[in-house]
């Protein structure tokens, strides 16, 4: 490679995360236009170049923004939970989580049902205040997951009167289902309804063969494990209904991760801590302290635990302390070892998630963006576009990634789960990595 190439891979590596690179001079000696070799005909212009490099998805796109990134939008997938027979006025609450066991098995967790209702026609309310109309123009009408009137449960230690009528308001049914890669639903896992009270995140351990389904459910502080048809429930991690911090107790845990021998749980709304199982479910230790958010700095102390993923090759284990707007890295047995902040207010991270690409991909639910980060906290990439129109984003809570790279998001604050499929030509380092590892495949 001649000095020029290295001037501009030098140059377009140092920022690749911010969007454009640029080289003027192809000598180094950045004259900025003027005549290149001294004798004033202007011919040494030709030493110089302006070269552009940008960083889209589909290299050499002319016009156009990545507002899904690398990715297209499958339109009106999955099917509405109102086609079922019976169900027409009610639809989906809450989108909690979603995961791809693979593109023909879909989990898709929901907070309930809500009334399948059309948008209202704008009415002022004046005895309110002057020049205040309802619903705003341009923005979604309803917000599935926050609000008096939205998706169960209501208060922790409540009887969920607090969000209205049931059978009005919210009709708690149908919170996991499957679908399959047409997003026809093809189960329903409606006799563990009754089981959930806040149901928070699904998943499938990777490392089991037998592919049981876990179920994180912060207002019970209880973790469940299924058969993978949704049979039989085959173990419970913590005390359902009892809160506490010691080994057979959670406080609104919220995510698990997965070693080839161990799990972590996120634990999580109210307790600061992670918690180590050995994987048979067995309880090994925990760590973590409860910080003084926002601006906690300290090694260990968190608040809102709710994020947790593991890099599978140096076995680290990534935090996310949510509070803060920080990752916090440590050893699998809770040594400190680094940590990076996802910038000032209003970030507000979701979740993350570590795939076979070593990115740390995060969804940010206040700039309704999805962030790539290496593992050592380089800021690589970004998508997002907020919005209730096919592939806008609000609230995304889930996101997963099947062995083909379709990527998933589960919205609370739009109701929903979308599928992705990756773009013709865009470039792989732009997407979602897929699963590091599945022992059904």
């Amino acid at each position: 490679m001649d000095i020029r190439n290295l001037i501009i891979a030098a140059v377009v590596g140092a920022v690749a995360g911010a969007g454009v690179a640029y080289v003027i001079s192809g000598d180094g000696d950045r004259n900025g236009g003027r005549d290149g070799d001294g004798n004033g005909d202007r011919n040494g212009d030709r030493d110089m170049e302006v070269v552009a490099q940008g960083i889209s998805a589909i290299p050499g796109q002319k016009g156009g923004q990545d507002m899904f990134g690398p990715y297209e939008v499958v339109a009106d997938w999955p099917q509405d939970i109102s086609e079922l027979p019976g169900n027409e006025g009610w639809t989906w609450g809450a989108g909690q989580s979603v995961f791809a066991e693979s593109p023909d098995r879909i989990y898709l967790l929901h907070r309930g049902t809500l009334p399948n209702i059309e948008r209202p026609q704008a009415a002022v309310y004046a005895d309110v205040g002057p020049a205040l109309s309802f619903p705003v123009a341009q923005l979604p009408f309803r917000n599935a997951s926050v609000g008096i009137r939205s998706s169960l449960p209501g208060a922790l230690d409540g009887d969920d009167t607090d969000r209205g009528e049931s059978g009005v308001d919210h009709l708690w049914q149908y919170c996991l289902v499957v679908v399959n890669r047409e997003g026809e639903i093809i189960e329903t896992w409606t006799q563990w309804d009754s089981l959930f009270r806040r149901p928070h995140y699904v998943t499938i351990n990777p490392y089991d063969p037998e592919k049981h389904v876990w179920v994180v459910d912060d207002y019970r502080h209880a973790i469940f494990k299924f058969t993978n048809d949704g049979s039989e429930l085959v173990q419970t991690l913590g005390t359902p209904n009892e809160s506490g911090a010691d080994e057979s107790h959670f406080f609104r845990p919220t995510f698990m991760a997965f070693l080839d021998d161990s799990f972590f749980v996120a634990d999580g709304y109210a307790n600061t801590r992670v918690v180590k199982f050995d994987s048979d479910g067995n309880y090994l230790m925990s760590w973590g302290e409860a910080g003084d958010a926002p601006n906690e700095t300290r090694p260990g102390y968190m608040n809102n635990v709710h994020g947790v993923a593991v890099d599978v090759q140096t076995r680290r284990v990534f935090v996310n302390d949510r509070a803060n707007n920080r990752v916090q890295i440590f050893t699998e047995n809770g040594e400190y070892l680094d940590e990076w902040s996802f910038g000032p207010e209003p970030t507000d991270i979701h979740l993350f998630y570590i795939g076979a690409d070593n990115v740390l991909w995060a969804a940010d639910r206040a700039t309704t963006k999805i962030l790539g980060y290496d593992l050592e906290g380089n800021f690589l990439y970004s998508w997002g576009v907020f919005g209730e129109f096919p592939g806008g984003q609000w609230g995304t809570h889930g996101l997963s990634v099947d062995q083909e790279g379709n990527f998933y998001i589960a919205e609370v604050g739009n109701g929903r789960v979308q599928k992705f499929v990756p773009r013709p030509g865009a470039r792989p380092e732009t997407m979602v990595g897929r699963p590091v590892y599945a022992a059904w495949e």
